[in-house]
């Protein structure tokens, strides 16, 4: 089965929507919510979810980076994948099986799936970095205005021990992904894009993802 991994701060908006399509789409897995202070209805609302198997964790924002954030959760899952979702990401298509294929190959380090972007409830041009989630799926997928391989992960999949093996550095304050996966391809792991794996990444003012978007 699955463990779910979710960074939350403030989240209320659409942390109920994430939670739902989990639901709709994995079942009831154990999922791990990391929170950093959150000051609005993020965790009233996550404990509405009484059905799930949810693991309220604390970081503080003094301690807070996204690595260090995304360890913490990663650290107390205990199923063989592990999926890191964000919090204002609702899933619309997911297929565990063949998620489950992908991942056991043996060079495989993680997935991605596609992300379409939605800004108060319409779908907004692929711009700036949503141009990276087309619909070709891709192996090692390069992304040419960072000058780099891409990787997101507000949606992606992974062997959990691979994750233990590999944990996100903690040092940076963003992009921690990128890195991730970058090191992960000079290490000789695949990391693959497959698009009909899909999320709507919902606009939020407190997501850094959405930053120079409009």
């Amino acid at each position: 089965m699955l463990s779910v991994v979710i960074r939350s701060r403030n989240e209320g908006r659409f942390i109920g929507y994430c939670l739902q399509s989990i639901t709709d789409f994995v079942g009831n897995p154990e999922i791990f919510l990391v929170d950093n202070e959150s000051t609005d209805e993020t965790i009233r609302i996550v404990n509405r979810f009484e059905y799930h198997d949810i693991t309220k964790l604390h970081i503080s924002k003094d301690d807070y980076t996204p690595g260090r954030a995304l360890n913490l959760g990663i650290k107390q899952c205990t199923e063989d994948y592990v999926m890191i979702l964000s919090a204002h990401c609702e899933i619309i298509k997911f297929n565990f099986d063949r998620m489950k294929s992908q991942l056991d190959e043996s060079k495989v380090g993680a997935l991605w799936g596609k992300q379409t972007p939605i800004w108060d409830g319409k779908k907004i041009s692929r711009r700036y970095m949503w141009s990276n989630f087309g619909d070709e799926s891709q192996t090692n997928y390069w992304c040419e205005s960072e000058d780099r391989h891409f990787f997101h992960n507000a949606f992606s999949i992974f062997k959990r021990e691979h994750l233990r093996e590999f944990p996100f550095d903690e040092h940076y304050s963003g992009k921690e992904d990128r890195y991730w996966a970058n090191d992960q391809i000079e290490k000789g792991f695949d990391i693959l894009y497959d698009s009909t794996h899909e999320v709507k990444h919902h606009y939020t003012p407190v997501g850094a993802t959405w930053m120079g978007t409009g």
